[in-house]
């Protein structure tokens, strides 16, 4: 059964979780550490339990942000930087249907095909420190990491749920998938 929670205690005790999310690193990290939702997360990382990030879900599991000075949830190394496009003719957000480029297998990008389209919306965008841990790339101005992963814990850029049909199927397999390989 899904749950919709802010309860610290749900998501340690949770067998999946979804971590999505929209605006700034800084208040979001304000307020996962507010309501311990922060140190829950992090417990069930630890714990081996399957994390999908969406949006802002996969950029503050990086160590670090751009958008402020905050300490995001360091879960993967690497830091979450901002567009800095040569091309002035591209706009900051980064907002639109674009192609998603699987560079490494990953179970939840099974069957992702070249041309295939996810939904986004963002101004910065994950950066690991481990090029190991980018499993998917897009084009805006040069490429940029937009699935991450490691251990565990998968993320993504991208909206799935706003995605049609190849974002349902990708969060039908985060349902499946027992947080391996």
């Amino acid at each position: 059964m899904a749950e919709i929670t802010n309860d610290p205690r749900k998501v340690q005790k949770a067998t999946k979780i979804i971590f999505p999310g929209v605006g700034a690193a800084p208040s979001a990290m304000e307020y996962l550490t507010r309501t311990g939702l922060d140190i829950a997360l992090k417990y069930a990382f630890k714990e081996g339990v399957p994390i999908l990030g969406i949006c802002i879900g996969a950029q503050i599991v990086l160590k670090e942000s751009e958008e402020g000075p905050q300490t995001c949830l360091g879960l993967v190394q690497g830091k979450t930087v901002r567009f800095k496009l040569a091309n002035k003719n591209l706009k900051i957000p980064h907002m639109g249907w674009n192609e998603v480029k699987v560079v490494q297998p990953h179970p939840l990008l099974e069957d992702i095909k070249p041309g295939d389209e996810f939904y986004f919306v963002h101004s910065f965008y994950p950066q690991p420190a481990d090029k190991k841990n980018v499993y998917a790339v897009a084009d805006y101005g040069g490429d940029f990491c937009c699935a991450l992963g490691y251990k565990n814990l998968f993320a993504a850029q991208f909206h799935a749920e706003k995605s049609g049909r190849l974002g349902l199927e990708l969060l039908a397999r985060f349902v499946k998938w027992n947080g391996k390989g």
